[in-house]
């Protein structure tokens, strides 16, 4: 049971993390910067690869993950 906690905590955290770097992607700042250098900020861009590592660790330990 004590896995299954913490690979639920692992994918809650990993979903908020992404959605904030989405959200961070699609402040203004963020597309004028996008528009002039043809990418995100690196705090937007490591937020939604952390996020994303996260989520998929903590389906993965809630699909496979001993019982």
């Amino acid at each position: 049971m004590n896995k299954k906690i913490i690979a639920i905590v692992l994918l809650i955290v990993g979903i908020a993390l992404f959605v904030w770097g989405y959200n961070m992607s699609q402040a203004a700042e963020e597309q004028i910067r996008e528009a002039w250098t043809g990418s995100f900020s690196d705090k937007a861009t490591w937020l939604m690869i952390g996020g994303g590592a996260l989520g998929l660790i903590g389906i993965l330990q809630l699909a496979f993950g001993k019982k």
